[in-house]
Order: structure tokens, then C-alpha cells, then sequence
């Protein structure tokens, strides 16, 4: 085998332009699929990193009746009660949750002013002290809620980016008071998202999609919510899972926890019967039948539209595969002329003992060099082709150390195929009528 390596290395050497020119097209399409699977990758990643956040990897769950979040202005619903602690210690005890915070939340409240100035559709929490850990905030300006916020009932608030500027623009805000529903909160810090949690936006579609919040947020303790809103109001949660693929399973087991909340549950998210629900409707809270927690699960969201980007470049994938077959053609091709030149070497090779299988393998081990040498240098042009493209077009790539593998075995795969029938011919030939060959 080492001996028919080096014959094919002399030969591939001893026509060295006519060897690259056949291994062009071997070179092209490897190139091609190399820089197309490298983008597709790249641009997998690029989505989730914008809709899970780099390392947050959260997992809502919050309330829905029927397929529609379900929203508090509309009243407490009378078949849900509040989490209790041991619940907390059951979610934050699962394996895979590696942070949990409960909040309250009102999506588009109103009422938050500054003076003359008020932020309108602005988002309001009731956090616990877990949530800027959780959700990916850092403190920008000021201070975090501390232990006697929470103890003492302080009306104090965390404002982020947005509502920064809108109430307080060029100011610093920070010991400042805003009233929220008529009750003055100081401001005691301001928070931003931390950098690996922030999408990368490279475009006004990517905007639209990956956005999260453009109304501002205003934080308070979770102890002064019910002085704003309503005591014993069933809370949300979100949990931060160590890993990416775990954040479907962990949603499912919170959910599934969360639900024990519900009256008339059966672990589906159901109530038990008609009458139940007739009940919940009859009674002093709001109508909230088929009121349970769901988890949003982000990860389905991420596969969806990677399902999306995966199909439309595997078209690409496709024609690129045509130039490996355009190159087979092209190694077979220069095989036949190889067989036709050195017909007479075959002949005294023969006429000296050589076996048809000796003479196979040394074709074939050269066709097979050949497209593997082709393999290796699509593989850097590959790379390079990549790394053009990133920088040209802003699109991201991640080269897969796999995928290379798999393209340089691919291509000594097509020398070996294209290869096999001038190597059978050669073998076949007739130890006289080749010595007579000129």
C-alpha cells in the first residue's frame, strides 16, 4: 500500500498542472459545501444565542387560558392559588434548573410618571432576589434591591435602558421619585442587559424578530406589589436550565409543578369536568376557565426557524454536490488517459508476475490520492471561502470539524468510485498486446 502511495504521488507530481486541473472541480465543490454548511451553522447558532440569550437559556412559565396569555387586569382567576414555598424549593431542587426567580407582572401598565413626564405601556415587576441573576441583568448605575427592601416594604424601583430615557433624559435618576399608580417608589439603581444576553441584529427583520422589550421595565420588590396591585396574586416564573437542550424538559417539569396551583387539575392543564368550570364562571373571580401555567418554550421557536434557514441552503448543498460529480467525471477522465499512456509499464509489469489485483490497487490508490489531496485543499479554500463570506456579508459561520472530516472522505470516496473503471481496465489488459502498445 505505502509503495502504491508513493507511485501516486510521483505521478500526480510528474504532471503536476494536468493533476490540478483535475482536481479542481473536486476542490470547487468541497469548497462550496464547506462555506454553505459552515454558514448554515453559523446562522443555527446566531438564532438561538438571539432568542435563548449566550449562557441564559430561560424558560418562562406563565398563566394561559386556552392558547392566550392570561392577563391579571382581566381579575384574579378563582381556580388558581399561590405557589407555595415548597413548591419554590421543588422547582429550584430539579435537575437541570440552575437558578429560579417568581414575579408578578403587569405587561402594559400604566400610570408610571416622572414629574409631567409618564412611560407609557411600560412593563412592571415584582421580583424576588433572584431575578437580575436570572433574567440577565447587571446594575448599571446605582444599587440592587438589598435584604431590607424585601423585609421592610420600602418603595423602592430598578428602572432599565428605556425607561431611563424616557423619564429622566440626560438625568440621573438615581434618587429620584416616580410614582407608580399614584404611589411614590425611589429610584435606586438602573439595570441593562448584560452583553451575552443582547441579540445580534443585523438587520430591521432581525430587529422585529428578536426584540424582546422596547416599552421599558420598572422593577419593585416583590413584599410592595400588593400596595400597587392585588395581594395573593398567583406569580410567574422563570428558571434558568444549565443547558441549552435541557431548557424543553425543564419547562415541562416547572409547568408541571406550577400547575399543582390549579384547582381541578389533572397534570394536563384541564379542568376535571363541566361543572367545575361553570363553578370558576358563577363565582366572584373572573372567568377564567381552562386557566393554567405553560412553559414558552423558546427552543421549539429556535428549531422552527433554523428548520427554516436548514431547507432553504440545502438547495444550495445540493448544487454544490453537482461539481463533485462534474470533478468525478473529470478524475475519471484523466484515469483513461493515465491507463492509455502507461499501457506498456502495465504490460512488463505484468509480464514480470505482477497480479490484476496489484495493478488495480495501484490505479485506485492513485485516483484515490489524487481526490483526497483534492479534498484536503477544498477544505482550506473552504474555510477561507467562509471567513469571506462572514466578513463580507456579516453573516455568521462556525467551521465543523465533522463536516471537513466527512468532505476529505467523501472525496477520496469519489476517486475510489470514478477510479474503479480504468483501474478494472487496466488490470484487464493483455500482458503482450501492452508490450506492443507504443
Amino acid at each position: 500500500m505505502l509503495e502504491n502511495i508513493r507511485l501516486a504521488f510521483r505521478g500526480i507530481w510528474s504532471h503536476k498542472m494536468r493533476s490540478f486541473l483535475t482536481m479542481l472541480g473536486i476542490i470547487i465543490g468541497i469548497a462550496s459545501i464547506i462555506s454553505i454548511a459552515s454558514t448554515i451553522q453559523g446562522t443555527n447558532e446566531q438564532i438561538k444565542q438571539n432568542l435563548i440569550g449566550a449562557g441564559n437559556n430561560n424558560v418562562d412559565v406563565r398563566l394561559y387560558q386556552g392558547e392566550s396569555e392570561y392577563w391579571m387586569d382581566n381579575g384574579l382567576p378563582d381556580n388558581i392559588s399561590v405557589i407555595s414555598d415548597e413548591q419554590k424549593e421543588q422547582i429550584r431542587s430539579l435537575e437541570g434548573v440552575e437558578s429560579a426567580t417568581f414575579y408578578n407582572r403587569r405587561g402594559y401598565a400604566d400610570g408610571i410618571t416622572y414629574r409631567n413626564t409618564s412611560l407609557d405601556s411600560g412593563s412592571v415587576y415584582g421580583v424576588d432576589a433572584e431575578f437580575l441573576k436570572t433574567k440577565g441583568y447587571v446594575i448599571q448605575n446605582g444599587r440592587d434591591f438589598v435584604e431590607r427592601d424585601f423585609k421592610e416594604f420600602r418603595k423602592v424601583v430598578l428602572l432599565d435602558d428605556v425607561a431611563v430615557q424616557t423619564l429622566f433624559p440626560g438625568d440621573n435618576p438615581v434618587g429620584k421619585t416616580i410614582e407608580l399608580r399614584g404611589e411614590p417608589f425611589t429610584v435606586v439603581g438602573c439595570i441593562r442587559k448584560s452583553d451575552a444576553f443582547e441579540p445580534v441584529i443585523n438587520s430591521l427583520e432581525d430587529y422585529y424578530t428578536y426584540n424582546q422589550n422596547t416599552n421599558g421595565i420598572v422593577l419593585i420588590p416583590d413584599s410592595t406589589w400588593p400596595v400597587v396591585y392585588n395581594y395573593d396574586e398567583p406569580e410567574e416564573v422563570s428558571v434558568m436550565a444549565s443547558e441549552t437542550d435541557l431548557m424543553s424538559s425543564v419547562g415541562k417539569k416547572v409547568e408541571d409543578i406550577m400547575n399543582q396551583a390549579v384547582t381541578g387539575q389533572t397534570g394536563s392543564g384541564m379542568i376535571d369536568s363541566e361543572e367545575e368550570m361553570m363553578d370558576g364562571a358563577g363565582s366572584s373571580g373572573a372567568d377564567s376557565g381552562n386557566v393554567s401555567y405553560k412553559a414558552a418554550d423558546l427552543l421549539k421557536t429556535v428549531k422552527n426557524l433554523q428548520k427554516v434557514s436548514e431547507n432553504t441552503n440545502k438547495q444550495l448543498l445540493w448544487i454544490a454536490s453537482i461539481s463533485l460529480l462534474v470533478g468525478g467525471i473529470g478524475v475519471m477522465n484523466i484515469m483513461l488517459v493515465s491507463v492509455t499512456e502507461r499501457t506498456s509499464e502495465i504490460g512488463l509489469k505484468k509480464a514480470i508476475g505482477a497480479r490484476k489485483n496489484r495493478i488495480l490497487w495501484q490505479f485506485l490508490t492513485e485516483a484515490a490520492v489524487l481526490t483526497s489531496i483534492g479534498g484536503v485543499l477544498g477544505v482550506i479554500a473552504g474555510v477561507i471561502l467562509s471567513q469571506v463570506i462572514s466578513k463580507m456579508s456579516q453573516t455568521p459561520v462556525a467551521i465543523s470539524v465533522p463536516v471537513s472530516v466527512l468532505a476529505v472522505v467523501f472525496s477520496m470516496a469519489i476517486g475510489i468510485i470514478f477510479g474503479l473503471l480504468p483501474s478494472i481496465k487496466a488490470a484487464n489488459l493483455n500482458p503482450i498486446d501492452a508490450l506492443r502498445h507504443e
